[in-house]
């Protein structure tokens, strides 16, 4: 898919008022007259900023996503679909933040969409496009350590444009959400980086007739005369690129999944019964999982079936989307099927519930993935785990030439932001994985990959994290190892198989997506 930027700023809003007194007086009495006093000359110094410009965290492959200045608590997104899907959906995002530092102006993540309004604190506030991201600048500048409410009026674009695509995908009946990697913000404003997690919740309004899901759980629905609010939150934070939102003619299917796990399939209604053989293999997909890894780590679980073509499955929290065509194409193998929904689902503990710290940590993402798709594939397809590893080893110096070493990959290839998916964080890093386990021994591993999820569950971690807690439970050095099978630009020798062999590297190589 094409992903590119646009300069094309959205309608400026109207100058914010001063604050009122009262406000003024209450925010006064949070601080010392000491504190105020350092308060004014920041201000004085903030007066002379620079014009406002596209921010970032510093992430090495997407270094505009994400924003300094504060830390998001809770996102409240809010869409009323029109029922055709070609048409902006009216929306409200309201983004609850605490300030790390002082703000006389901040960035929120947002293209893609008409801005109409924002206010902070409930007070109207300035605005102004610059590339991908909407500088707003309150009424007055907030101090380190507070409380933050930003709520911004807008709509959100559902179809994509030659130099920009959107977030959102559209289904035969509806739309749904496929915001990896860097789509988010092109359907609602935000902190558009995994390394911020933030509580959610979701309010789609549909005509009747429609039926729509979120991520989480369901909190209720409001029916009017001719259309229904359906609300959804998690109980676990969220990464933006996670979010997901079915809108269509969809049947929702519930099961228990393990220790009574609410487990709901969405899926469009005249599929119903072609999909049911393959959605009640879920529960034992999930019972599976909690036998390598530990229990599953959120509130629910299901498939999000969408008639599109999107070339790719995505494992959306608590709500994977797949592609139909996946399910109803009979040249597809059954083994090779399940052992896709594995690969999302094994995404919720690693990817969902342990995001990366930054996108060249998407080795631990995918590797861990593409692991347990394999690992499922030979327990119970007889797919032999160390024929797939030698087939990759054979390939894995193509895969480094082409996209770097797992972890640390090339960047995404000019206006296409998707190539970052490329071999070498699939097979290449499941290699990772196979010659870790090789290295430090089964036992070993396992405990690992237990603790890993079990260490940094809702939270965030990289590969330094991932490399201490390896060396803590093999008790020994395995700073040589890692270096070598993460960052070398040739495959190391794999432990207890000198004889493997990796091919001169290919001119080219296939992309990845999901």
């Amino acid at each position: 898919m094409l992903r590119t930027r646009t300069t094309t700023p959205h309608s400026a809003g109207t100058p914010a008022a001063t604050a009122p007194r009262q406000r003024r007086q209450r925010r006064q009495r949070r601080f010392t007259t000491a504190f105020l006093a350092s308060a004014a000359s920041v201000c004085l110094i903030a007066a002379s900023a620079p014009a406002p410009s596209p921010l970032g965290i510093g992430d090495r492959l997407f270094p505009h996503l994400g924003n300094p200045g504060y830390d998001v608590k809770a996102c409240d997104l809010a869409f009323t679909y029109s029922g055709n899907n070609t048409r902006p959906l009216s929306a409200v995002t309201v983004i609850e933040a605490r300030t790390t530092d002082w703000l006389e102006q901040f960035n929120l993540d947002y293209s893609h969409g008409t801005v109409r309004s924002v206010e902070v604190d409930g007070e109207p506030a300035e605005f102004r496009s610059v590339g991908e991201d909407l500088v707003v600048t309150p009424a007055e500048t907030l101090p380190p350590g507070i409380p933050m409410r930003v709520t911004v009026h807008h709509d959100s674009n559902p179809v994509s444009t030659k130099d920009q695509q959107s977030g959102w995908v559209q289904t035969k009946d509806g739309l749904a959400m496929a915001n990896q990697a860097d789509a988010g913000h092109r359907v609602f404003p935000g902190n558009d980086h995994p390394s911020d997690k933030a509580m959610f919740t979701i309010r789609v309004t549909v005509p009747d007739g429609y039926t729509a899901v979120a991520n989480g759980l369901p909190a209720g629905t409001t029916r009017r005369a001719a259309s229904s609010t359906w609300t959804y939150r998690t109980e676990h934070p969220m990464a933006t690129e996670l979010a997901q939102v079915s809108i269509g003619r969809s049947s929702v299917v519930r099961r228990n999944g393990p220790d009574g796990l609410p487990v709901r399939d969405v899926v469009p209604t005249k599929d119903r019964e072609l999909l049911e053989p393959w959605l009640k293999k879920t529960p034992d997909q999930i019972a599976w999982m909690q036998e390598k890894v530990g229990d599953y780590p959120f509130e629910t679980y299901g498939l999000l079936i969408a008639e599109a073509r999107t070339g790719f499955e995505l494992e959306t929290q608590t709500l994977s989307l797949f592609e139909r065509e996946l399910f109803a194409r009979s040249e597809y193998p059954k083994w090779y099927v399940e052992s896709i929904m594995v690969h999302e689902l094994a995404h919720q503990w690693f990817g969902d519930s342990v995001s990366p710290r930054t996108w060249s940590d998407l080795w631990l993402n995918e590797g861990h993935a593409t692991w347990y798709e394999a690992l499922f594939a030979e327990e119970k397809a007889d797919r032999p785990m160390e024929a797939r590893m030698k087939a990759a080893y054979r390939s894995s110096d193509t895969w480094r030439r082409a996209g770097g070493p797992p972890a640390a990959p090339k960047e995404a290839e000019p206006g296409e932001k998707l190539s970052i998916f490329r071999p070498n964080v699939y097979d290449g890093s499941a290699l990772v994985l196979y010659a870790l386990r090789e290295e430090i021994g089964r036992p070993a591993f396992e405990r690992l990959e237990r603790a890993w999820v079990r260490t940094h569950h809702d939270g965030v971690a990289d590969t330094a994290d991932f490399e201490r807690l390896a060396t803590g439970i093999a008790g020994r050095d395995l700073s040589g190892f890692f270096k070598e099978w993460l960052y070398a630009e040739k495959t190391p020798p794999m432990p207890g198989h000198p004889d493997w062999k990796s091919a001169a590297p290919a001119a080219k190589t296939a992309k990845r997506a999901g």
